[in-house]
């Protein structure tokens, strides 16, 4: 049965192979079952049920990236988007959570179609590499802000905006010992080095007692107070059009770069250098997002830590029902998670920052015209604590600076629409 679903034979591949790589890919990517949580509860979200639809949208969208697609590649709700849906457009913005996720179904819906109708490689390739390492590394620059605020380094400041904390208490030492034991263990490439740090933190401050134990194991919690209580129709509202936008263009670049990267390290590309299937695992991705959104999470998209379980030999749709496994069965481990402080998670999101801003070494640095976009996109999204403006501010910047530099050549249609639609946003909607 395990052959005629993911013709193992085919692909180089056997059964010990494929688990072995399950595992990999899961313990790389673990983290989010109680990072994600800790962030969405910010906007008066349950923490338990988000911890329950956390692992569902999980295990839905790596089922079906496995099953169907028949891809190594697992799924969970992405980092940078969830604080994004936490501290922007809830706690920025004002927008009720039931309200965001009604932006992120709508985002995944789009996200579907796009797939359906193959319009998808044409925005992929239209939008410059430039802008997309700048989103990249703005999302980082966003996580960081947001980890070094959770863990009390940053604070507001009535003069300067931003301050120093007061970093010689406990939480913002463990915080630190947090970040480092985790870049350490993932330069000497021990596999879970981001889950082993958040574990290793929260038992120090179980043994200092700035943590109580409750248990191992229990029932998952309830799912109601989030199931199905998106509101699609207060995320019509035409002032949601450019975080829906934002939604929508984080994830459909994620995915697709996730894809390609994974594929080339996995050598699943076909003797054209594309990517087999890609519709199936595109539609994998919003179908996926859509099903999180119902059951109450951001956005859920494919995980570039896949690569992990690639690299261990992973090569089927068997590796990500491994790992769909994995998610399922932490749904019992809902005590530890609970218990875990946002200075033992803070490490993790500053981890993913450092690797999202690698990306801008990736610029040309020697043309103004792409170079100055890049920035100014990657610096809007933490001074504006909005990965929206942004998007927003890189595409106005770039269409005008290549027009007024009289390189029409490298402006496309697809980012001088864009660019028009978001000037007119600010001016009548903003305004407004």
């Amino acid at each position: 049965m395990l052959e005629r679903l993911f013709q193992l034979k085919a692909h180089g591949t056997t059964v010990r192979k494929e688990v072995i790589a399950g595992i990999t890919t899961f313990l790389t990517m673990a983290y989010i079952i109680v990072v994600n949580p800790s962030i969405l509860q910010g906007t008066g979200m349950d923490f338990g049920a988000v911890f329950v639809a956390t692992c569902l949208a999980a295990v839905i969208g790596t089922l079906i990236m496995g099953l169907w697609a028949n891809y190594p590649i697992a799924l969970a709700p992405g980092m940078g988007l969830n604080a994004f849906f936490s501290f922007t457009v809830v706690g920025s913005m004002g927008y009720s959570w039931q309200i965001a996720l009604g932006a992120v179904f709508i985002s995944g819906l789009l996200f579907f179609l796009l797939s359906i109708l193959r319009v998808r490689e044409w925005i992929i390739n239209s939008i410059p590499m430039s802008l997309r390492f700048g989103i990249s590394a703005g999302i980082g620059f966003f996580l960081a802000l947001i980890a070094l605020k959770n863990a009390g380094i940053v604070i507001d400041h009535p003069a300067t905006l931003v301050g120093l904390g007061d970093i010689k208490t406990a939480e913002t030492l463990l915080f630190f010992g947090g970040f480092l034991l985790i870049c350490a263990l993932s330069y000497r490439q021990v596999t879970g080095s981001v889950m082993i740090g958040i574990i290793v933190v929260t038992l120090a401050a179980m043994g200092l007692g700035m943590v109580e134990y409750q248990g191992l194991i229990s029932a998952p919690p309830s799912l109601a107070p989030t199931l199905l209580q998106l509101d699609i129709a207060g995320a019509l509202d035409v002032a949601m059009i450019s975080v829906i936008f934002a939604f929508l263009f984080v994830d459909l670049f994620d995915t697709s770069g996730t894809l390609i990267g994974a594929a080339q390290r996995g050598n699943l590309l076909d003797e054209d250098g594309k990517l087999p299937r890609l519709g199936r695992a595109l539609m994998s991705d919003s179908v996926a997002t859509m099903s999180g959104a119902a059951l109450g999470t951001s956005t859920t998209t494919s995980y570039i830590e896949s690569t992990a379980g690639i690299s261990a030999g992973g090569r089927t749709g068997l590796t990500a029902v491994v790992v769909a496994a994995l998610f399922l069965a932490c749904l019992l481990l809902s005590p530890i998670a609970s218990i875990i402080p946002a200075y033992a998670t803070a490490p993790a999101l500053l981890y993913v920052a450092v690797l999202m801003t690698s990306g801008l070494k990736l610029i040309d640095w020697d043309d103004l015209t792409e170079a100055a976009p890049a920035v100014v996109t990657a610096l809007m999204m933490p001074l504006t604590f909005s990965i929206a403006n942004g998007i927003a501010l890189g595409f106005i910047t770039y269409a005008l600076l290549k027009a007024m530099s009289g390189r029409w050549s490298q402006l496309s249609a697809s980012v001088s629409i864009i660019a028009v639609v978001f000037v007119l946003k600010y001016i009548f909607l903003d305004a407004a």
